[in-house]
C-alpha cells in the first residue's frame, strides 16, 4: 500500500490511486460496468479513473471503496488522502493557460521521475537548454511573442530538479543535433559549451551517435521515465507536433527500451562523447574567427 504524502504531484498520485483502485476491483471480481453504476458513470469514467488521466471527486473513491469492501479505516483514510492530494494542482498549473493539456501531464510525469533517458534527433533536449536557445526552439514553434518569456521561466523551473541534483539524466544525441544551426552561432557555441559543463555532472550521462553510423528502429525521438515508487510503471513519452503519445504497457516500453539500448551501443562512449561536442565547439570558433 503506498503511503501518505508521497513526492511527485497530481500527475503521479493519480496513477498511483487509479493502479490500486483497479487491483481492488479485479481482486473482487467486480466489472468495470459495474463499478461505474456505483459512482453514476460510465465505463469509461472508471477507465480514465484507473490510467490516473483525471482528477476524481473523494466521494467516488469513497463508494468504490465500499463496493469493493474496504472497511478498514485506515486503509479508507489513506485512499481518500490519497485521492485528496491528487486534486492538488501541481505548480505547472499556473502555466496551463499556455500549455496544451498533454504536455501538463508529461511535466507532472517529470517532476516525479527518478531518471529519464532520452533520445533526440533534432534539438538539445528541453532540461539542457540555455535561455537563447530554448527561445529560438520555441520561435521554430510559433509560440507567440507576448507568451515567449513565461515560456522560457516554466523551462527553467522544468530545469531546476536536475540543477539541484534530484534527476538523473541519459541522453543520446545524433550529431546532427549539435550541428543543426537552430540559432546564430553565439547562442549555438553557448549551448554546446552548457552541454559540455553539465555533461561532467554525475547525473548526466550524454552519448553521441556519429554521422554515418549505422541506421537503427526508432524513426523519432522519445523519453523513457522511470519513478522511485515502484508502484509506477516505466512511461514512454513520444511527441508529436499537435499531441503526444503515454505508452506504459510492458511490451511497448520494452521494444522503447531495447531501442535505447542498441542506441546506446551506437553510440560513442560518454568520454568520447564529450570530445565530440569539444571538437565542433573548436570549428566553431575556428569559423567564427574567419568572419571577423
Amino acid at each position: 500500500m503506498t503511503s501518505i504524502g508521497l513526492p511527485g504531484g497530481p500527475t503521479v498520485l493519480r496513477i498511483l490511486l487509479g493502479t490500486q483502485l483497479r487491483r481492488l476491483r479485479e481482486g473482487r471480481g467486480i466489472t468495470a460496468h459495474e463499478a461505474a453504476r456505483a459512482i453514476r458513470g460510465s465505463e469509461s469514467k472508471i477507465s480514465r479513473i484507473e490510467l490516473g488521466r483525471n482528477a476524481v471527486r473523494e466521494i467516488d473513491v469513497a463508494d468504490l471503496l465500499s463496493l469493493y469492501g474496504v472497511a478498514d479505516p485506515a486503509e479508507r483514510e489513506q485512499l481518500l488522502s490519497l485521492a485528496s492530494q491528487a486534486n492538488e494542482p501541481g505548480w505547472w498549473y499556473r502555466y496551463n493557460d499556455i500549455l496544451p493539456v498533454w504536455f501538463q501531464a508529461y511535466i507532472g510525469l517529470e517532476e516525479a521521475a527518478e531518471s529519464i533517458r532520452v533520445y533526440e534527433a533534432q534539438f538539445i533536449p528541453g532540461l539542457l537548454q540555455t535561455e537563447d536557445y530554448a527561445a529560438a526552439v520555441l520561435a521554430l514553434g510559433d509560440i507567440p511573442a507576448d507568451e515567449m518569456d513565461r515560456h522560457i521561466i516554466l523551462r527553467k523551473e522544468r530545469q531546476r530538479r536536475f540543477a539541484d541534483g534530484e534527476l538523473r539524466l541519459w541522453v543520446i544525441l545524433d550529431e546532427e543535433t549539435l550541428r543543426r544551426p537552430v540559432a546564430d552561432a553565439r547562442v549555438m557555441r553557448e549551448q554546446l559549451s552548457h552541454l559540455l559543463a553539465a555533461s561532467k555532472s554525475r547525473h548526466l550521462i550524454v552519448q553521441v551517435i556519429p554521422r554515418g553510423v549505422g541506421g537503427h528502429a526508432a524513426p523519432s525521438g522519445f523519453s523513457l521515465l522511470r519513478f522511485a515508487d515502484r508502484e509506477m510503471p516505466d512511461i514512454v513519452y513520444v511527441e508529436q507536433l499537435t499531441g503526444a503519445l503515454y505508452l506504459d504497457k510492458r511490451p511497448e516500453v520494452d521494444r522503447y527500451l531495447l531501442a535505447m539500448e542498441r542506441m546506446s551501443i551506437l553510440s560513442a562512449d560518454p568520454r568520447t562523447s564529450s570530445d565530440m561536442i569539444r571538437a565542433i565547439l573548436d570549428e566553431m570558433g575556428a569559423q567564427h574567427e574567419q568572419h571577423l
